[in-house]
């Protein structure tokens, strides 16, 4: 890893509330992996049933995917089976909610249906049900994916769910992401739709906080803090096997904008323009008298 940040953004642009068309989705993927922040990125989230909509505008380009299956465990064999259609398409991970009659027969089902290369992210309840939906990947190559923003307030998970979800996944040895919501870096409300947003940021340092075995309480206060530098000196403390193990643990959040994570890791100096480091050096370098 390059970076604390390498991988963070899986491109969502498709998705609420930015839902850009795919024809404007696609060329902005492109130009984000020409940038000089192109390795912050990671796959293009596209759903199932948007495959050949997604060939078409990529045109011969080859491109990486998180394939969401809605649907579920119903749809998994059609969707890897429509997937095979596209050469240039190629599937970084499956996105998918834990089947709640059979979940271990789901998980046995992904094993044999993907690449041993190839993870899928598992959705499951960001709450205290964490806690038993996470024990069905024990022993598993696949992923938790919590879901912490939506279209309505009722889909934001309070500070203790969310942190239970997090204490749920740290102390199983499970790798989780992010999704809907989460593509600022701090606690904040949405002033125009009154939601309370968690920050990406906020989630990095409560993933710290629930490796080192933190109790509850402290990785929800974590959630809650909303001062950005406070929150911004806590994850620059992270020594560099700490920032390592944090996102070994929380791989990536689904954001519909590349932009706004990336504007934020910028203005709280937790990442750094090139021009500007060039900008720097030249400074130094005409200040030094010798």
């Amino acid at each position: 890893m390059s970076h604390p940040w390498h991988g963070l953004i899986d491109d969502a642009a498709l998705f609420p509330p930015e839902e850009l068309p795919m024809s404007a989705a696609v060329p902005a993927h492109f130009t984000h992996q020409r940038q000089w922040y192109a390795d912050l990125l990671g796959p293009f989230v596209v759903p199932a049933t948007r495959l050949l909509q997604l060939s078409k505008e990529s045109a011969g380009r080859h491109l990486r995917v998180n394939l969401t299956l809605p649907g579920g465990e119903p749809v998994l064999d059609t969707a890897l089976h429509g997937l095979n259609r596209y050469s240039t398409i190629h599937l970084a991970g499956l996105e998918i909610p834990l089947a709640d009659s059979d979940p271990r027969a789901l998980v046995a089902k992904l094993d044999l249906r993907l690449a041993p290369e190839t993870a899928a992210y598992v959705e499951i309840p960001s709450d205290a049900r964490a806690v038993a939906a996470a024990d069905t990947l024990i022993g598993s190559r696949h992923r938790a994916k919590f879901r912490t923003g939506g279209t309505v307030a009722s889909a934001f998970p309070t500070e203790n769910d969310l942190a239970a979800a997090i204490l749920a996944c740290a102390g199983r040895g499970i790798p989780f992401k992010c999704t809907a919501g989460l593509h600022h870096a701090i606690r904040h409300t949405d002033h125009r739709t009154g939601f309370k947003h968690h920050g990406f940021l906020n989630v990095l340092i409560a993933t710290a906080a629930a490796l080192d075995a933190a109790p509850l309480t402290t990785v929800a206060g974590l959630l809650t803090e909303r001062n950005a530098e406070t929150v911004a000196k806590e994850a620059r403390g992270l020594a560099d096997d700490g920032v390592t193990a944090v996102r070994r643990a929380f791989t990536s959040i689904g954001s519909c904008s590349v932009s706004d994570p990336l504007d934020d890791l910028l203005s709280l100096g937790l990442l750094a323009h090139p021009t500007s480091k060039k900008e720097n050096r030249d400074d130094l370098v005409a200040a030094d008298p010798a």
